[in-house]
């Protein structure tokens, strides 16, 4: 394996462990007349908690990199000799990663939204 290889990898490594359940922590802002805060903390602590069930950011990144390399590999295939299946595949694989982990940090943050909303509180942001 060649040295851009390796610190790509590394890169990517780092990336998909520092972002994972990232979105799991976020503390949105929700109106704060009449709440009780003590109640909020736990009750945050709860929807921090079910958004842990669902994909983060890395691991959304992950699988988004292993379908948008699958996906653009198999295109180049299709598309014949004029395209370069391994080229094709790295740079799938790099879009793919970015979308599956903003995908996995937004749907993190929406669980959150929606358990303290049914929980009665008003999320503001």
């Amino acid at each position: 394996m060649n040295s851009r290889k390796i610190t790509a990898f590394i890169t990517v490594s780092i990336f998909t462990a520092g972002c994972a359940n990232t979105g799991a922590n976020y503390r949105p802002m929700i109106d704060t007349k009449n709440v009780d805060f003590n109640k909020y903390e736990v009750d945050l602590k709860d929807c921090q908690d079910y958004a842990r069930q669902t994909y983060g950011a890395g691991e959304g990144a992950v699988a988004g990199a292993a379908a948008g390399a699958a996906l653009s590999a198999l295109l180049a295939a299709v598309g014949g000799r004029r395209y370069d299946k391994s080229a094709s595949a790295k740079q799938g694989a790099v879009l793919g990663a970015v979308a599956g982990g903003a995908q996995g940090e937004t749907d993190q943050r929406s669980v959150i939204r929606r358990c303290l909303a049914g929980r009665g509180y008003s999320v503001l942001q």
